[in-house]
């Protein structure tokens, strides 16, 4: 009889879900990444629906990881380095509430973590960190095409200038953590 490791779900915004994703799917510990959208009023919206800013949804990625490989502070504290945290509604070009920065908690241990993690890394920032960091809500899986999107389309425009630098300051920043 095999044991099976339990895991646990972090949901993290950090701009654009493409970029999230890339990264966390090199990370050491974490066993599942999917794109998808939360924080909104809209039942099933669509990436067109959420890309009008209208719905109130923020793109961004739900993890399964393995608590006994990598923790929830680590995976908090590559989202608060490969993102800006300091920009409202904005990750470079990409404006909008759909890109802002958020933590969707699943538990009030999470919650705490991430608290004082986001204090800690207010001291590494310039400017004052406006990361929401508020209870998970629905959670809505985006469009097949986005998911492992930047695997599959690596040489696109927005994927080798944008999305390939944040996986190459991952993999510089933290290469211990790589798979």
């Amino acid at each position: 009889m095999s044991e099976q490791t339990a895991t646990e779900v972090a949901i993290l915004g950090g701009g654009c879900f493409w970029c999230t994703e890339a990264v966390y799917l090199e990370v050491r510990g974490v066993t599942r990444v999917e794109s998808g959208y939360m924080g909104g009023h809209v039942v099933n919206p669509t990436y067109e629906q959420v890309c009008s800013a209208t719905t109130g949804h923020a793109e961004v990625v739900r993890l399964e990881f393995d608590p006994s490989v990598i923790s929830y502070r680590d995976i908090l504290e590559i989202f608060f380095t490969i993102h800006d945290p300091t920009t409202q509604d904005r990750q470079g070009n990409d404006v909008g509430p759909q890109y802002r920065s958020v933590i969707f908690t699943t538990s009030d241990e999470q919650d705490a973590t991430a608290r004082k993690v986001m204090a800690e890394m207010a001291a590494v920032w310039d400017a004052p960190i406006v990361t929401q960091i508020v209870p998970q809500e629905t959670w809505y899986k985006a469009e097949d095409y986005h998911q492992n999107y930047f695997a599959q389309h690596p040489l696109q425009g927005y994927c080798a200038f944008v999305v390939a630098p944040k996986v190459a300051k991952f993999r510089k920043t933290f290469a211990e953590r790589m798979k």
